[in-house]
């Protein structure tokens, strides 16, 4: 309680600053215009008194002048505010006031106080938010030339962000070369390759690597971007498997004679864990899934080290797809553990083996009735673990939010991720009868657990706050990007909104019945110098005139 007090005092402090610059702003340009435009005569220098003269002496036009001007402005500032908002996810004035304004005026940046007073939990904390941030490879990525470049050519969209397969080239090169490739003439072309990024660039060099021999990175890219299906992707990376192993087998023997042979074997068993990787995808894709599902055993036991690749993702999905329930459970229980990384994977498939008890039978008005039993409290406690990891997950599940293509790379927590889960599993959810119902009776009730996520978590960490901005960057244009916790529309874009339509009814109303506006404009100009003149004669009486003739030539 205190520190939701807190907040709200910080932001009611906040709100205040940034109403007082606002209408300092609008009034400042609204003056500017008057006098530069309008040619108003503001020369008020000789007394109190001439201020009422020129106050009086005021038309009707100059108020529609003075209200249209200022709506004029409101409304072009909402405009802006609107914009900036939709595009960015944040007010701008906002963001300059706390950028620029809240140092000037002594406040205290949040992230510095909480560097200065947390504890080493805290830290831990951070450390770990900031983790959460990191940008993954997605596993159950498609294949680009044949899924990927098939949407564009049907509906035109660009499924893919530039940012998104900028990340993959990096990858490619992080993957698939070494610094002795310079050494094989095809090798070398293929490290130019993946730093294309004009894709038939790609190809082409591609294909002049080929021609100098068997290469198995060649393969790798042909079926990646120039297969248009999924049995040609997968008749190219079986080319890429026996020119992959071979090159692997020879690394091998030759892995402790030097740095630089190390670093070769270590790009050959990347390059050989992608390839059989790929090909259990192209198995699962054309229906072969019990082969699927053997090929990612043996390459999880022939390679236990190798975690990057997330390869028990792509098992857990297939497995769901057999209906094996208990070969998934015995793979959660190795990897569903709290000193690995979580996923949305691996938290909503344990969701739905505990849902999978109940929820055939489950009713919410026999649950209020009765309370619910152990096996639905377990089930709803996994539910909100879940939902409190990824809380963009439901929405797609409950087909409330359209799916697209899933993007190549994905940030844990994020809209991305979410899009990528429900993709693939969605299928899954509907086949275990009564699951969804449960998910839609159950998956609001995390909110109330965790009223400040962005603050501090229930079974997790603090919701990282910069799952936005990079969701942004992975996701196509097109795709409305989930936010959470949702964000209301900011305090300027409502101010601005009430004081331009404000302002125009007043302009509106002067025009109409400009006498009967004169007399409430001078009233309340009149009102609001009371206390001025009330100070200025009590300063008069006081000072002496001389002294006060002096100061007023200044």
């Amino acid at each position: 309680m205190a520190e939701a007090a807190a907040g709200f005092l910080e932001q009611l402090k906040s709100c205040i600053v940034w109403s007082w610059t606002y209408l300092w702003t609008v009034w400042f340009f609204v003056v500017l215009f008057l006098v530069y435009i309008l040619r108003v005569p503001l020369r008020i220098n000789d007394n109190l008194s001439t201020v009422s003269m020129f106050l009086n002496t005021l038309t009707p036009k100059f108020y529609v002048a003075l209200t249209g001007t200022s709506s004029l402005i409101s409304g072009l500032i909402l405009i802006f505010e609107w914009w900036y908002f939709r595009k960015y996810g944040t007010s701008f004035i906002e963001q300059v006031s706390v950028s620029h304004l809240r140092p000037l005026l002594g406040g205290v940046d949040n992230n510095s106080s909480n560097n200065s007073t947390s504890s080493s939990g805290d830290s831990d904390s951070n450390r770990q938010s900031v983790s959460e941030c990191k940008v993954w490879r997605n596993p159950l990525n498609l294949f680009r030339g044949a899924e990927y470049n098939r949407y564009t050519w049907v509906t035109g969209r660009e499924p893919l962000t530039y940012y998104d397969m900028n990340l993959s080239a990096q990858d490619h090169q992080t993957f698939f070369t070494c610094d002795s490739d310079h050494l094989r003439p095809a090798d070398a072309i293929m490290q130019k390759a993946w730093r294309e990024r004009n894709p038939q660039a790609r190809i082409s060099a591609a294909h002049e690597a080929l021609e100098i021999n068997e290469c198995a990175t060649a393969y790798i890219l042909l079926a990646e971007e120039e297969a248009t299906t999924i049995a040609e992707a997968e008749k190219l990376f079986k080319q890429a498997l026996k020119a992959g192993d071979g090159c692997y087998r020879r690394s091998q023997q030759l892995q402790h004679h030097g740095s630089q042979y190390e670093a070769q074997h270590r790009r050959d068993t990347n390059v050989l864990v992608y390839i059989k990787r790929r090909l259990a995808m192209c198995a699962r894709r054309l229906g072969r899934t019990r082969e699927a599902v053997k090929m990612m055993r043996d390459l999880m036991k022939e390679f236990p080290l190798l975690s990057m690749f997330n390869i028990h993702e792509n098992l857990l999905e297939a497995l769901l797809e057999l209906q094996a329930y208990a070969d998934v459970q015995a793979v959660l229980a190795k990897y569903d553990d709290i000193s690995l990384p979580k996923s949305a994977t691996i938290c909503y498939t344990a969701a739905l083996l505990k849902a999978r008890a109940v929820s055939d039978k489950f009713s919410p008005e026999a649950a209020s009735r009765r309370g619910l039993s152990t096996a639905e409290m377990n089930a709803v406690e996994a539910i909100h673990r879940a939902v409190e990891f990824n809380p963009h997950v439901p929405k797609y599940l409950l087909e409330m939010k359209s799916l697209i293509l899933p993007p190549e790379h994905i940030l844990k927590r994020g809209d991305s991720e979410a899009i990528a889960y429900a993709f693939f599993h969605l299928a899954h959810w509907k086949r275990v009868e009564g699951a969804l119902n449960l998910l839609h009776c159950t998956w609001e009730g995390t909110f109330r657990m965790i009223p400040y996520p962005l603050e501090k978590g229930h079974l997790f960490y603090p919701y990282p706050i910069c799952t936005e901005t990079a969701d942004r960057e992975l996701l196509p244009s097109f795709h409305e990007v989930s936010v959470y916790p949702k964000k209301e529309l900011p305090f300027f874009i409502l101010f601005t909104a009430g004081l331009c339509s404000f302002t125009a009814m007043l302009a509106l109303l002067t025009h109409q019945f400009p006498e009967l506006m004169g007399v409430f404009a001078k009233a309340f100009l009149s009102t609001l110098f009371a206390p001025l003149n009330f100070v200025m004669e009590k300063v008069e009486s006081i000072l002496p005139s001389s002294l006060w003739h002096q100061l007023t030539r200044i």
